[in-house]
C-alpha cells in the first residue's frame, strides 16, 4: 500500500520554472515505479513523465521533452518532476502515480498505476 502527496504547484510566468514533489508513506517506496500525469477540465489525463523502481529508466511524453524532468530519491520517499520554460498550456492539475515494475513500453499506461496521489494545480500565466 502507497498513499502519495503531491507539492509544489503554484503560479507562474511562461518561461518560469517549477518543482513538484510527491512524498511517497511506507517502506516499499523503492520497489515501485513512479509516473506524472495531467489534467486539463474537461479532457482525459495524459501522460507526462515516469521513472523506473531503480531509477535507472525514465520515460517523457513529447510534451516534456527537454523541459521536464523527472527524479527520485529513495531516502527521502520522493519523486521530483523538476519543470522548466513552462507554457501557458501546461496549466493542468498534476498528479503522481506508483505502480509495482513493470515494462517501459507501458509506462504512459494510466491504467498500469495502481496508486495515485490527490493532485496539485500549475498555473502558468503569459
Amino acid at each position: 500500500q502507497v498513499q502519495l502527496v503531491e507539492s509544489g504547484g503554484g503560479l507562474v510566468q511562461a518561461g518560469g520554472s517549477l518543482r513538484l514533489s510527491c512524498a511517497a508513506s511506507g517502506r516499499t517506496f523503492r520497489l515501485y515505479d513512479m509516473g506524472w500525469f495531467r489534467q486539463a477540465p474537461g479532457k482525459e489525463r495524459e501522460f507526462v513523465a515516469a521513472i523506473s523502481w531503480s531509477g535507472g529508466s525514465t520515460y517523457y511524453a513529447d510534451s516534456g521533452k527537454g523541459r521536464f524532468t523527472i527524479s527520485r530519491d529513495d531516502a527521502k520517499n520522493t519523486v521530483y518532476l523538476q519543470m522548466n520554460s513552462l507554457k501557458p498550456e501546461d496549466t493542468v492539475v498534476y498528479y503522481c502515480a506508483a505502480r509495482l515494475p513493470g515494462t517501459i513500453a507501458t509506462m504512459q499506461d494510466q491504467d498500469e498505476y495502481g496508486y495515485w496521489g490527490q493532485g496539485t494545480q500549475v498555473t502558468v500565466s503569459s
